[in-house]
């Protein structure tokens, strides 16, 4: 797609609703883009649906339209295809995906919304392609279409001229990226800005978690190995005490994890570690020296390190921007201080 500038002819972003689709879906890139036209942008939103008329969305709320499909003759510069949670039904109507082949054909970017990935994919547009989906829907995308390569972890994925993007808020997020490349780092930051979300999530923010990723694997003894894991990260968990529960040599193992998982033991083990302290973190109030000691890191200081190697950012930094919205941090005594 073209980059564009400030002071240059404007962008047509045409956004397709459906009966049925997730509300945020649709508002989250909508927001984005309007607000970047305060900031430098142009760009001009088209709403459409399969006959012009108002849909109702999942949540109940009616949405107005601008045009039947029909009629949006125009080539879309971007085409947001949002999802809805009867995706399971969307995918078998012929009719709408027929809609969106043509939509995407008129497109010079096409974009996906969480489930909107299997419109997509129903429809033919990402054979061969990379793409992104909500991760509870991440494996029945691989599953019913053997020919996307599925990146369960991604935020947003792109891979030629379309894009997909992660459940729901990531809409917002793939919309930013856009942004910064139509006008610019600074309209996207100001963007950020404006909407109070982060210009680019925190490093290491996965979409959902380790165990699910490995969910593939064929050999029962090293899901079982994975499961033990997961229940109890705190516990033993080396090379050789895996070995010794699963009944196998420990080369045996190590080689397993290479094969199904492409990493090493002690990183899957480090991964689970991981993200069970940022639930904890999320959830509850422990103390570091608890969240270590429960999850297997051990000491605050091992804790704190394995947080910057991943994910960049301090245990305190993380709690901070996501255990809560901030409201009891604004309310907090002159003085307080985050811990980490």
């Amino acid at each position: 797609m073209n980059h564009k500038r400030a002071g240059t002819d404007s962008l047509l972003v045409t956004i397709f609703v459906f009966p049925g689709v997730r509300l945020l879906d649709v508002t989250g890139p909508i927001e984005v883009f309007t607000s970047a036209n305060d900031f430098g942008g142009h760009y001009r939103l088209n709403m459409v649906s399969a006959d012009g008329n108002e849909v109702t969305t999942a949540a109940g709320t009616r949405l107005g339209v601008d045009m039947a499909v029909a009629d949006a003759r125009e080539t879309s510069d971007v085409l947001v295809i949002p999802g809805g949670p009867d995706w399971d039904r969307l995918i078998k109507d012929d009719a709408l995906l027929d809609l969106v082949r043509g939509l995407d054909a008129n497109s010079r970017c096409t974009a996906s919304v969480c489930t909107g990935a299997f419109l997509l994919a129903a429809a033919g547009l990402l054979d061969g392609r990379s793409a992104a989906t909500h991760w509870r829907h991440s494996r029945q995308l691989a599953l019913r279409f053997p020919a996307v390569q599925v990146k369960p972890d991604a935020i947003f994925v792109r891979d030629g001229k379309v894009m997909t993007s992660a459940g729901v808020t990531a809409g917002i997020d793939l919309s930013l990226a856009l942004v910064e490349e139509h006008y610019g780092a600074e309209v996207a930051r100001a963007v950020a800005k404006d909407l109070v979300v982060f210009m680019q999530r925190p490093g290491g923010q996965s979409q959902f978690s380790v165990r699910a990723r490995a969910a593939h694997t064929r050999q029962d003894m090293l899901r079982r190995v994975l499961d033990a894991v997961a229940e109890d990260p705190a516990a033993n968990h080396t090379l050789s005490a895996m070995a010794r529960r699963a009944g196998v040599s420990s080369r045996h193992v190590a080689r397993l994890f290479c094969e199904e998982l492409s990493m090493t033991p002690a990183r899957y083990v480090e991964q689970v570690r991981l993200e069970a302290a940022q639930v904890m973190l999320e959830c509850g109030d422990d103390p570091m020296a608890v969240i270590a000691r429960r999850t297997g890191f051990g000491s605050p200081e091992s804790l704190r390190r394995a947080f910057v190697r991943n994910l960049k950012v301090t245990p305190g930094v993380f709690r901070a921007r996501f255990h809560t919205t901030g409201v009891a941090d604004a309310e907090a005594p002159e003085g307080a201080r985050v811990e980490g």
